[in-house]
Formats: C-alpha cells, structure tokens, sequence
C-alpha cells in the first residue's frame, strides 16, 4: 500500500455563474420549490429583492472543486479511489443571486495516512470577494483491490 498523494496545501477550485436554469434545475431534481428560489414577487418583499441560490445548490460546487483535486491527484494512480465522506461546519454566509460568480476554493489542511482520510477547507465568494459559504471536507483515500 502506497502513500497518499495528497499534501497539506494542495488545492483546486471551481468557479460558475448561476443561472436562472441552475436554480430551476437543482429544483426540479430535489423538489425544492420554496418560494426564496422560484417565486419573484414574493422575495422583491424580502431583504434581497430578489430570487436566491439554493444552499445545497453551493455545496454542490463544493463537491466539484472537491472532485477536481481529486481527479488530478489520481490521474496516474490506479491503486487508489478517492471517496468524499462528508462536509462538516457548512454555513451559508451570504445569499447567492442570480448573476452571481461563484468561486470556490479548496485546500487541504490536514492528511492522516493511517486513516487514509484528509481534510480541506472550502471557500465560496462571489464576483465582489464577499464569502457566500464555507464548509470543512473529509475525503477518503479508497485503495483498490
């Protein structure tokens, strides 16, 4: 059994607009169709004046800068699977709008090769630097028989 490939440090991200088609897609896959995310007139009444993201929506892009560092670390391994295994300490600290970029950051912070588990640190701000969401994920380096 090998190292993992994974260091403190290594990091990837991920960055997309979210479209009106974003949020209506991620609500018909789960059918979440509350009113923050599908209905207008009722949020011009609320703080943000208008439709928000999803919350889940943001993790989602967590899981892809997730994926990306993953992939890339395993290009060259077959031995090895990389599982997410959950986030931790997710918050969502400012609404998503439509029109808004989103660019999550990904780093890792901590490696345990006797559990084969690493930890990172996410990030999410939008197209003005102002932090959306953070979360804590744990992956597990899966070796393959």
């Amino acid at each position: 059994m090998s190292d993992l490939p994974v260091t403190v440090g290594d990091n990837a991200s991920f960055t997309k607009t979210v479209g009106e088609s974003d949020i209506y897609g991620f609500a018909g896959i789960t059918g979440d169709f509350a009113a923050p995310h599908v209905n207008e007139a009722f949020m011009k009444r609320s703080q943000y004046g208008q439709r928000v993201a999803h919350g889940a929506l943001l993790v989602g892009f967590m899981s892809t800068a997730s994926a990306l560092l993953a992939m890339r670390l395993t290009e060259a391994r077959q031995d090895l699977t990389p599982m997410s295994i959950g986030y931790d300490r997710v918050r969502f600290t400012a609404a998503v709008k439509i029109g808004d970029t989103i660019t999550v950051n990904y780093e890792v912070r901590e490696v345990d090769q006797e559990s084969r588990r690493s930890r990172a640190a996410l990030t999410a701000t939008n197209d003005d630097g102002e932090v959306v969401g953070v979360a804590e994920h744990i992956m597990k380096w899966l070796v393959n028989p």
